[in-house]
């Protein structure tokens, strides 16, 4: 017998996290909701927007991009995927993406829902316009990350924009 629940959620329902790697995102579906099956983000990000390296060990992920632009490396291969469009990385496979529209909006998913700690762990509760505008932590994104199952970082963003600016950031 599953322990999932139904679960009914409008635009702009649902927890609001700032995450480490910058931004916030809206939880659509837990994975106490839904019995561990699948967790589910939607996720409004602004243009340069962009994840390290990594991959999941234990999870296949789907992003399917409801407006904007994505620039996704996935196994070393670049693709560009716009509106209406989806990648998925299944789980073992490097990947990152970087937001080349002046903002996107996404849906992620990721089944199993063992990833949720991950993101609760390397984000916190949004109270304001300005706790979801904050910059990324990396430090914290890493610090989470290495005690966390769900998530192997590899490196840098492999995106040359990316890179330049890393390496022009103040350490």
């Amino acid at each position: 017998m599953s322990s999932a629940v139904p679960i009914i959620r409008q635009a702009g329902e649902g927890e609001q996290m700032w995450f480490a790697g910058g931004g916030s995102f809206t939880w659509k579906a837990t994975a106490a909701e839904t019995g561990g099956a699948f967790i589910m983000l939607e996720d409004r990000m602004v243009h340069g927007k962009t994840t390290p390296l990594h991959m999941h060990p234990n999870e296949d992920e789907a992003i399917y991009v409801l407006e904007g632009e994505l620039l996704v490396d996935i196994e070393g291969e670049q693709h560009r995927v716009g509106q209406g469009g989806l990648f998925v990385a299944p789980r073992g496979v490097p990947h990152a993406f970087m937001v080349t529209s002046e903002t996107a909006h996404v849906l992620s998913l990721q089944t199993p829902g063992t990833g949720e700690s991950f993101y609760r762990d390397a984000g916190e509760p949004v109270g304001s316009a300005v706790d979801a505008s904050r910059p990324a932590d990396w430090a914290r994104l890493r610090a989470v990350a290495e005690q966390s199952e769900s998530i192997e970082l590899l490196g840098p963003a492999p995106f040359p924009a990316a890179q330049q600016e890393a390496a022009s950031a103040p350490s």
